[in-house]
């Protein structure tokens, strides 16, 4: 299975729910980066460092990132979604489906 880094943006009950599906996921909580205004270029550095791919809901600027260079662990971005389980059961579907996500981005989006 692959390595995660949730961005400070994404919710923690997600993430709760990833790891109880088994997903190897840290965050920057639990790496004490929170609140203290990384950069997004900064994050997924972190993240290329750590061997991780990161996995956000700040769409717009890692889709900027990832067009300026596509050299990363994936990264794997979401729409909000209040029904935590459903989130994650959305991108764990995604990760099971992926072999590799190196180099790639990924899109979860909200089922309407």
């Amino acid at each position: 299975m692959h390595k995660l880094l949730a961005d400070e943006d994404f919710p923690f009950p997600s993430v709760k729910q990833l790891r109880n599906l088994g997903v190897d996921i840290i965050t920057l909580q639990n790496l004490g980066l929170v609140g203290i205004g990384l950069q997004d270029a900064s994050v997924l550095e972190l993240s290329i460092k750590l061997k991780r791919a990161i996995l956000t809901c700040n769409r717009r600027d890692f889709i900027k990132l990832h067009k300026q260079s596509s050299e990363h662990f994936g990264i794997i971005v979401c729409t909000r979604n209040p029904d935590h389980k459903t989130l994650a059961e959305s991108i764990y579907s995604v990760l099971e489906s992926e072999s590799i996500i190196e180099n790639s981005l990924l899109k979860v989006y909200r089922p309407s």
